[in-house]
C-alpha cells in the first residue's frame, strides 16, 4: 500500500499521542468497563499498540500489514483479540480496539492540513486503509479464538455428560442421556475403557434410559462400545430398553443377541452381581458386628423399650 510516507504517519501518532490517548480511552472505556477491563489496562494497551505501530510505520513507506515488519503489531492485536474473546466481548467490540482511533485521527488531520487538501486526502486514505486492515485482523483472530473456546466447551460438556460410575466392586455403570452421535460415542468409549483400566472392572452396565430414540446409527455406536469393552476384558449389559426402543430395534433388524439387555438399571445391576458372584444381601449379612442384623430389629438396640 503506497502512502505519503510511513514516517509522516508515525510522526502524526507520536506528536498527537496524548490527545489520541484521551479520546481513544474514552470510547474504549465505555465498551470495556462492563467487561471488567480497567482504564489503566486500556492505557497500557494503547501505548503498546501505538509504540509497535510507529515502529512498523517508520521502517518503510510501503505499508503492508501482512509483511514481517508488522509481525509484532499483528501478534499484539492477536493477543488482545484472544483475551477479549475469552472475556465475552463481541466481534464488533473487539474490532473497535482499532477502529476507535479513526475519528480522533481524522479530526487532527482535518484541523492541521486544511490548507493541503491533497496531502489530507492521501493521509486520510492511508490511515483508513491501515486501520481497516488491522481491524479485520482482530476480527479474524477473534473468530478463531471463539471457535476454539466453543470446541473446548463442547468437549468438556461431552465429558461431563458421560460419567462412568463404579456401582460395586468390579461393576461399572455408564448412564447415557441425550443423543448418541459419533463424536459423543468416541468420548463414551474412551471414558469407559479408561475406567475399566483404572478399576479392573469385569462388568459394565450401559444405561440408555435417557436416550430418547434408538436408530441404526445409535445401535451401531452401542455395539462398538460393547466390542471395545470386551477387548479390554469386560462384559457389557445394556439397560433401559423400553418397549418402544425394543420394537424399534426389532424393526431395524439390529442384532443384540450377544449382548445382555435389561429393562431397568436395577435389573442389570442384579445380573451384574450374579455374574460376579456377589450379592447385596450377602454383603450386608457379612457385617455381623454392626448394629444391623438379619433378624428383627429390637427396640433396645436404638434405646427403645
Amino acid at each position: 500500500m503506497e502512502t505519503v510516507g510511513g514516517l509522516r504517519l508515525a510522526q502524526l501518532f507520536n506528536d498527537r499521542q496524548a490527545d489520541l490517548l484521551g479520546e481513544w480511552v474514552a470510547q474504549q472505556h465505555a465498551i470495556a468497563a462492563r467487561r471488567g477491563v480497567s482504564e489503566a489496562q486500556l492505557r497500557t494497551q494503547f501505548m503498546q499498540f501505538v509504540g509497535l505501530t510507529c515502529a512498523a510505520l517508520s521502517s518503510s513507506d510501503r505499508i503492508n500489514v501482512q509483511s514481517s515488519t508488522w509481525d509484532e503489531v499483528r501478534g499484539f492485536l492477536a493477543e488482545v483479540s484472544t483475551q477479549r474473546a475469552r472475556q465475552g466481548f463481541s466481534p464488533v467490540e473487539t474490532a473497535m480496539f482499532v477502529f476507535s482511533l479513526k475519528q480522533p485521527l481524522f479530526m487532527r488531520l482535518r484541523s492541521e492540513l486544511a490548507a493541503e487538501p491533497v496531502v489530507l486526502a492521501d493521509l486520510t486514505w492511508s490511515i483508513s486503509t491501515l486501520l481497516d486492515a488491522l481491524g479485520l485482523h482482530t476480527t479474524e483472530v477473534y473468530q478463531t479464538s471463539r471457535e476454539q473456546v466453543i470446541v473446548r466447551q463442547q468437549q468438556e460438556l461431552l465429558e461431563l455428560s458421560t460419567p462412568v460410575v463404579q456401582l460395586w466392586n468390579g461393576v461399572l455403570a455408564l448412564p447415557l442421556i441425550g443423543t448418541l452421535d459419533s463424536a459423543r460415542t468416541q468420548v463414551v468409549m474412551e471414558s469407559l475403557l479408561q475406567k475399566i483400566v483404572e478399576t479392573g472392572a469385569a462388568i459394565a452396565i450401559i444405561d440408555i434410559t435417557g436416550v430418547p430414540t434408538v436408530d441404526t446409527l445409535v445401535a451401531q455406536h452401542l455395539l462398538k462400545t460393547v466390542a471395545a469393552a470386551r477387548l479390554m476384558g469386560a462384559d457389557c449389559i445394556i439397560s433401559g430398553i423400553r418397549p418402544q426402543i425394543a420394537q424399534t430395534i426389532v424393526h431395524l433388524g439390529v442384532n443384540l443377541s450377544n449382548v445382555i439387555t435389561k429393562a431397568t438399571l436395577a435389573d442389570a445391576f442384579i445380573i451384574a452381581l450374579q455374574r460376579s458372584g456377589q450379592s447385596v444381601t450377602d454383603s450386608i449379612s457379612a457385617r455381623s458386628d454392626g448394629p444391623f442384623t438379619n433378624g428383627p430389629l429390637r427396640g433396645s438396640q436404638f434405646g427403645g423399650d
